[in-house]
């Protein structure tokens, strides 16, 4: 039996490098995408040190619906088949209601709401055609209690949890498994371009790594229980 082939966005550092990672050392075929290559390049390495399988580097703005299928795609060529879809990618601006511009909500949309849609869209009829697969989506805290400024991002990651109980609502009839994860604050680059450690001290944030397990225990059916809801992870 071949090993999973799964996708890995946002792989580049954080919570998508640590799943990657984890991933790896499991044995799954990757797909690594994200925006910064030497950031991916970086990726790649520490999955061939933990002694996985050769990945993919996906290199590009999976905010464009042409590059999120492309990568889609090229998991499917590359690997024969896609097994599942992790979606770590996004963006956190933080800015007060008054100050909410058109580009802040088309960036916190596009990078948080449509890329994933255009990866779920895409890796939908593969799913459907082996009868089975697993998407884990990385949504937010946020999206149940934002703080203060996350008008547009809270309200992005919201539709995470609802792509979520879509897909487990159209695809449970041919074994489709669907997550959202809801982290609070967890220590990576993205956390500390949002909070100093004055408002959110390290001691206060999860590493990522608490994430990552979380969702290898969802591609491993540890979490079947929660198919289609949202798993608090604070």
């Amino acid at each position: 039996m071949n090993a999973p082939s799964t996708i890995v966005t946002g792989a580049g550092s954080g919570i998508g490098r640590a799943t990657a990672v984890l991933l790896a050392r499991a044995g799954h075929r990757l797909t690594l995408c994200g925006r910064s290559l030497h950031k991916l390049q970086d990726t790649h390495r520490l999955c061939l040190e933990v002694g996985g399988p050769e990945p993919i580097v996906a290199h590009g703005d999976l905010a464009d619906s042409g590059i999120a299928h492309a990568a889609v795609d090229r998991a499917v060529a590359d690997h024969g088949a896609l097994d599942n879809l992790v979606c770590c990618a996004g963006v956190a601006p933080k800015v007060p209601i008054a100050d909410t511009g058109e580009q802040v909500l088309e960036d916190a949309f596009f990078h948080n709401a449509f890329a994933p849609a255009f990866m779920i869209v895409r890796a939908w009829p593969h799913f459907r055609q082996r009868k089975s697969g697993c998407a884990v989506l990385v949504g937010s805290l946020a999206s149940i209690d934002p703080f203060d400024g996350f008008l547009a991002y809270g309200a992005s990651k919201a539709a995470v949890d609802s792509y979520v109980r879509s897909m487990h609502r159209e695809g449970r009839s041919f074994g489709m498994r669907a997550f959202s994860i809801a982290p609070g604050a967890i220590e990576t680059p993205l956390l500390r371009t949002i909070f100093p450690e004055s408002v959110v001290p390290r001691h206060a944030a999860l590493p990522p790594e608490a994430v990552a397990t979380v969702i290898l225990d969802c591609i491993e059916g540890r979490r079947d229980a929660e198919r289609g809801k949202v798993i608090v992870v604070k």
